[in-house]
């Protein structure tokens, strides 16, 4: 009998119940808007900011609607413009690059190596075209961090971190998001805490966070935040910087708070499910595993292989009689966006160059989620099926 994985792919576990009590006080007291406490309170949204900036070793925080948001928000508090060329990856997800294109900057495309980081030789090369980068830990790969800062230093060049996918993770024992100027996460219920929707944004700089918070629409209710620069630091920016309405609420914030406090349980969990994933997946001809350098402390939410220089009838063929045996595959090469995939010529809104070397890699990368409802003998399961269909297809065309 042929094996068959019946478990979900997108089926993730219940928020803890001190999450569902939480949320339970905030709907039974009804002050949802994070600017609507009674006297005395706190509020669940500034004391989330208080613990996140804590947990990451930032000075300021700040909880907002989106990652996508967040993103677009430091651009803004950094200072980008209409107009305006932004680096960033070419291999990332379309929240990145649409982030910039929401502020009408120009998004400048970087490639990615074999490892799945961005390409370093080509940001040396293309880092005198902007005055930022947007720099996307896509699925959760971190590239040699001292490298990158070190090259975007010597060009005064601003690095804005997208950790939608690195939440948890570091590089050189520095937590992702504390290298560059701002770091943004991502709350939505794919990433590594859920709230359905929303986002945090970490910095050390003050005008910066001042910005940020004015951005989010404070409505001048600064003395609420209790991870925010002091009063004199908005009165610097308060008068020229507009409101454009994102804030987390009260509910999602309550939801959160307990999965932060929980994240180190989580991250051990989901990096047990990745080498088991990773070690059934070794050794399979055909297929490249991407190694994890020494420096990075990863967490293994999703995991993702090469089927290198593979035509794309073959790939296809291999995501068909993965899927037929209930195993989700995403494929990056594929000439049209689907679901959450696509490549960065199909953001038509940003010119591009090609970039063969990229397009190798973007034409070979398989993804898969990893759910943290999997159990170790379902990535076991998986495992088999991969191997067994790669196998097959691989013979075939070979």
């Amino acid at each position: 009998m042929t094996d068959r994985f019946t478990g979900s792919f997108t089926q993730q576990e219940p928020i803890p119940e001190a999450g569902i009590e939480a949320a339970l006080a905030v709907l039974r007291h009804g002050r949802l808007h994070r600017y609507n406490v009674a006297d005395g309170e706190l509020g669940e949204t500034a004391l989330l900011e208080q613990e996140f900036a804590s947990q990451t070793g930032a000075k300021y925080c700040l909880a907002v609607a989106s990652g996508g948001y967040a993103m677009a928000t430091a651009m803004r508090a950094v200072g980008v413009q209409p107009g305006d060329a932004v680096l960033t990856n070419a291999f990332t997800l379309a929240p990145v690059p649409g982030s910039i294109a929401a502020l009408g900057a120009r998004p400048i495309f970087v490639g990615v190596t074999e490892d799945l980081t961005i390409d370093l030789e080509d940001l040396a090369a293309k880092v005198h075209l902007a005055k930022v980068l947007l720099l996307s830990h896509m699925r959760g790969h971190l590239c040699d961090m001292d490298r990158l800062m070190q090259i975007c230093d010597a060009a005064g060049v601003l690095v804005i971190e997208d950790c939608a996918h690195t939440m948890g993770a570091a590089w050189n024992g520095i937590a992702s998001g504390r290298q560059g100027i701002v770091g943004c996460y991502s709350c939505q219920t794919y990433k590594h805490v859920n709230s359905g929707e929303g986002g945090l944004l970490v910095t050390d700089d003050a005008e910066i966070a001042a910005k940020a918070i004015m951005l989010s629409g404070s409505y001048m209710l600064f003395e609420r935040h209790l991870a925010a620069p002091p009063q004199d630091v908005f009165d610097q920016i308060k008068y020229e910087t507009p409101n454009i309405s994102g804030r987390m609420d009260n509910l999602r914030a309550a939801i959160l708070r307990p999965q932060l406090q929980g994240l180190d349980k989580q991250v051990a969990r989901w990096n047990e499910r990745y080498r088991q994933l990773e070690s059934g997946l070794r050794d399979i001809p055909g297929l490249t595993m991407i190694e994890r350098p020494a420096e990075e402390t990863y967490v293994g939410s999703s995991i993702q292989f090469l089927l290198l220089d593979w035509s794309a009838d073959a790939v296809q063929q291999v995501l068909a009689r993965c899927a037929a045996r209930g195993v989700e595959l995403k494929w990056f090469g594929a000439s049209e966006p689907a679901g959450f995939t696509s490549r960065y010529d199909s953001w038509r809104y940003a010119d591009s160059e090609p970039m063969p070397a990229s397009d190798r890699v973007l034409a070979g990368i398989v993804d898969m989620r990893v759910p943290l409802t999997f159990s170790l003998d379902d990535c076991d399961l998986i495992t088999r099926i991969i191997r067994s269909e790669v196998g097959a297809v691989f013979q075939t065309h070979a």
